[in-house]
């Protein structure tokens, strides 16, 4: 039987003799297991959860700084922030390359997270300086709950080494803040 494999643009398709089928989902033929690939995908959200909650919390800090030091510490917030942005993206694409869909719904952040929303601390920049460490450092602490896990009970090396940069990201933002508070 002939078969032949067609791309247009982002559809696959096969042709069998005289049929052409389309194919709607292609599981990752990636040396791990689709149930490996399911809990890997889930930690991931939730990962992607954090660094969403995160990013919303930076931003509010670069909107509503007050003080003395407001134009230095708008900047510093900034380059966070888009920080913050590329690393969501990179934790959502992971996710697609494993075969599952990136989580994208404000409430299914807010169930996922392990940070909270609030700001306890005054809108100046040792209030905020001290709630984006304290989320930091919670990041940190699920990232390297997770290294082993994915490395040695999932098989995914490739995620385990992903998330290994990911803390190292937020090891530097999180002594950039502390030293701030020095």
């Amino acid at each position: 039987m002939l078969f032949i494999q067609i791309n247009f643009l982002f559809n696959t398709f096969i042709f069998s003799g005289y049929k052409l089928q389309k194919i709607t989902h292609m599981e990752p033929s990636i040396g791990i297991t689709p149930d490996h690939l399911t809990s890997v995908s889930k930690a991931l959200n939730t990962i992607l959860a954090d660094e969403f909650v995160l990013y919303v919390k930076t931003r509010g800090a670069h909107w509503n700084i007050e003080g003395p030091d407001f134009h230095s510490m708008h900047l510093y917030f900034e380059s966070q922030y888009h920080e913050l942005e590329e690393i969501i993206d990179e934790v959502a694409e992971r996710i697609r390359m494993l075969g599952h869909y990136a989580t994208a719904k404000l409430h299914d952040y807010a169930a996922l997270t392990h940070l909270t929303e609030e700001i306890s601390e005054a809108n100046n920049s040792r209030g905020f300086l001290k709630t984006l460490l304290n989320d930091h450092e919670t990041i940190i602490i699920h990232l390297r709950e997770n290294i082993n896990d994915f490395n040695d009970k999932l098989n995914d090396a490739g995620t385990a080494d992903f998330i290994t940069g990911l803390m190292e990201k937020h090891e530097k933002i999180a002594w950039m803040l502390r030293a701030h508070l020095k």
